[in-house]
């Protein structure tokens, strides 16, 4: 029998109507700005997809910029720079605030926020983190994190430790310097404290808080671009679902697609990112989409970001997150 070769055999592993939908002639190509941060839970499916063409077929021709945070993506976004983008936490910040509309989802992020301590610091568990100093990206997943970690227990984010607030990069090399004791980060910057700080002891990951405290990575756009190019977004969707589903199905060949956008990162380590999140197939985001799970776990969020004062009356999750658009691409 004939040995498939990579492409073709991902193309088979993905979405059942894929078939069908590889049949279609290609169409002249839109191009497409994306906002991207560079984390396996928020760009994984967007480099398979570049690497299947499955965005290509349809046509469309997306153009990346990498952040380094969701606040500065959502920022270019709002400023008309870009015209979607894939995030982690901020998608129930920005949104609720009346500024962009969630249309796609594309994983849980069930460990890739973490809190480390530097072996100098004496911190050994919670108790010892209080009136300490925190590194952290205010607005992030890890804050979203921090924030949970912390009032699991008994901490008040606002009073028993000082939040010290940089961009992601600053926050790790700070820790990295012994600037501050602690850091609450999101994978992939792990591996440098790991690398770094010999002794690190990591305290905590998302893992602990979930479902009931789940942390969902998406994808937004502007409600302009919404409202005129829901074909668009669509088409979108469908050469989301194609790289996915390849990725739930065969993950081996994914990750050795994706690991090419990874410098420096091992195999070893991009496998333990993939662990750190939780994917599902097409069909099984329709149950969470239809049944009011995605919706509650944005709601969540967006209560933590109220909580942390980032916002007052927010709009509701299921007024800024339209599963419509997924459900009549699958």
């Amino acid at each position: 029998m004939k040995k498939l070769g990579r492409r073709s055999a991902l193309s088979l592993l993905a979405a059942g109507s894929a078939s069908v939908y590889f049949s279609v002639p290609a169409r002249a190509a839109t191009t497409v700005r994306v906002g991207y941060l560079h984390t396996l839970a928020v760009d994984g499916q967007m480099w398979l997809a570049q690497s299947l063409g499955s965005w290509q077929r349809d046509g469309i021709d997306i153009q990346v910029t990498r952040f380094d945070t969701g606040i500065a993506l959502f920022q270019a976004l709002v400023g008309g720079s870009l015209d979607v983008l894939s995030t982690g936490a901020v998608i129930s910040n920005f949104p609720a605030r009346g500024q962009g509309k969630v249309f796609l989802i594309n994983d849980v992020e069930w460990a890739t926020a973490e809190l480390w301590v530097r072996p100098d610091s004496g911190i050994k568990s919670f108790a010892d983190l209080k009136g300490k100093k925190i590194a952290t990206t205010a607005g992030t997943t890890a804050n979203v994190f921090l924030y949970e970690a912390l009032r699991a227990n008994g901490l008040d984010i606002a009073k028993d430790v000082e939040v010290v607030n940089q961009p992601m990069p600053q926050a790790v090399t700070a820790f990295i310097a012994g600037a501050v004791p602690a850091v609450a980060l999101w994978v992939p910057f792990n591996l440098q404290v790991e690398q770094q700080v010999p002794g690190a002891k990591m305290l905590v990951d998302a893992s602990k808080y979930y479902p009931q405290a789940a942390i969902v990575d998406g994808w937004a756009t502007r409600d302009d671009y919404y409202s005129a190019n829901k074909d668009l977004l669509r088409r979108f969707i469908r050469g989301w679902i194609v790289a996915n589903d390849a990725l739930v199905n065969d993950p081996e060949r994914s990750l050795a697609t994706i690991g090419k956008q990874y410098d420096g990162v091992s195999s070893a380590q991009l496998h333990a990112m993939y662990k750190a999140e939780k994917v599902f197939s097409a069909k099984e985001w329709v149950g969470r989409y239809k049944d009011g799970t995605v919706t509650k776990w944005l709601a969540h969020v967006t209560d933590v970001y109220v909580a942390l004062g980032a916002m007052q009356n927010p709009t509701p999750a299921s007024q800024y997150f339209d599963p419509s658009l997924f459900l009549s691409s699958v």
